[in-house]
Order: C-alpha cells, then structure tokens, then sequence
C-alpha cells in the first residue's frame, strides 16, 4: 500500500495475508475483493502503534477493523480512519506524495 499523513503523523500500511485456503473451493471464495480474501488484514502503524487489523466480511472495498480500530481506503487520496472510544473519533488523512 501507501503512506499517508494523519492527524499530523505518518501512518503506513502493510497487508499481510490470512490463513484462509482457497484451493479445493467451487468457484474460489466469495466476497475478494483487490487481491484480498476474508481472512487476510493489515498491519497499520501510526504514532508509535502497530495495529493488526483483520478484513472485513463487508461487500466493496476492503475494510478493517479490531471492533475499536477501523481503515478503510475507498479513495486512495483520503482514506478513512476511525477510532471507537465512548464516540467514534474521526482522523483527517491523505496521502503522501
């Protein structure tokens, strides 16, 4: 993937795949989405953390979420990055050029 500036700070993305097994499957496994399957994730870092954050089953674009966590790049330019903390707090991303 790419990096972005958010809130201030650099935050990069690596994908890192599951243990899901496609092969043997009539007609793959449902719901790949850019190269992904369920199971696979990302491994986020921003300001000093180091997140894992599985797939999402959600049709579309891939999301990601830890249930407090949640990365979403629908528009490379400026993805979504959310944090549930009592409210869901929103950070402002875009990319580095």
């Amino acid at each position: 993937m790419a990096d972005w500036l958010c809130d201030g700070d650099r935050l990069s993305v690596e994908t890192i795949q599951g243990a899901v097994d496609i092969q043997g499957l009539n007609g793959g496994i449902p719901n790949s989405s850019n190269g992904t399957n369920p199971g696979d994730g990302i491994l986020l870092r921003w300001r000093g953390l180091t997140l894992q954050l599985p797939r999402t089953n959600n049709a579309g674009v891939p999301s990601y979420t830890d249930g407090r966590w949640w990365w979403r790049a629908q528009n490379l330019e400026q993805p979504e990055f959310k944090q549930r903390r009592g409210s869901v707090v929103n950070y402002s991303c875009e990319l580095i050029p």
